[in-house]
Formats: structure tokens, C-alpha cells, sequence
């Protein structure tokens, strides 16, 4: 993952198997939306795409990893449809890393560019995308879709 190549090799490949898990996991057949799930994009933001991220081993304290994840619908947003993700991301990350995922949607984008929200516009901006779905390719065939 050349987007986080800053970051030491365990810290990237913990970032891609996250960013693997809710793409695949994500579930938006759990509420009844008007049309199908689409995830846009995840994005990671906070002390790992600030390059201020810390880890000491002595006390055990360390960064939380941040995701933003942005969807199509905002009923896309229930944590219904992201219930199995978490749980995945939680069974294989354990105590080795906390994991953040804030979801939101493009309509809560546009607000927030119409309300010029800094809060929301600079994370997204500071942030490094893990995944665009106009850009990047569909999850391999050969990949485990969560149950699917």
C-alpha cells in the first residue's frame, strides 16, 4: 500500500487487511434502501495519516487507527450494515490495535461542504484514501466476501 508507505511494514499491512475487511463485509442488505450499498470511499485519517502516530511498548499505549468510510445512501450508515465488519476487524485485530470507523455519507459531504464544516472537510482532507471506488478495482474474486 504505497498510500501508507510512510508507516512501518506491520502498521501497512494491518491498515490494507482493515481496509479489505469493510469492503467486503460490508453488509447494506441489513436496512431496506431505496438502492443497493456502495461504499465510495475509506478513507484513514488521525495520527496515521498525520505521520504522529506512536507506539510504546513498555506502557502498551498506542495510536487508534481512524477510518472514515463513506457511503451511497445515508441509510447505508445504520451500524447494522457494519455490525459483521467491526466484529471481523475486532476478532482478527484483538488487543494489537483499536479501530475507529466513523460512517458517513456523500449527502452528509455535500452539508458539509455547503456549511463550509471544517471539522468534517479537513479530516478529508488531511486523510490519505485507502480506496475510491471510481479508481480502484472490485475485491479479487478469490477473496472471502464475509460469508457471502
Amino acid at each position: 500500500m504505497a498510500r501508507v508507505g510512510h508507516l512501518i511494514r506491520r502498521k501497512q499491512k494491518e491498515i490494507e487487511r482493515i481496509t479489505r475487511i469493510l469492503r467486503g463485509c460490508f453488509d447494506p442488505e441489513q436496512v431496506l434502501a431505496p438502492e443497493p450499498g456502495r461504499i465510495g470511499r475509506i478513507i484513514l485519517i488521525g495520527p496515521y495519516a498525520r505521520r504522529s502516530w506512536y507506539e510504546d511498548r513498555h506502557t502498551l499505549e498506542f495510536s487508534d487507527y481512524e477510518f472514515w468510510a463513506i457511503v451511497d445512501h445515508p441509510l447505508h450508515t445504520d451500524e447494522r450494515c457494519w455490525q459483521r465488519a467491526r466484529n471481523i476487524v475486532q476478532r482478527e485485530m484483538g488487543n494489537r490495535c483499536a479501530v475507529d470507523l466513523n460512517v458517513l455519507c456523500t449527502a452528509d459531504i455535500g452539508a458539509a461542504r455547503a456549511e463550509r464544516d471544517c471539522f468534517i472537510l479537513d479530516r478529508i482532507e488531511a486523510g490519505i484514501t485507502l480506496y475510491r471506488a471510481s479508481r480502484d478495482a472490485p475485491l479479487h474474486a478469490r477473496e472471502p466476501r464475509c460469508g457471502r
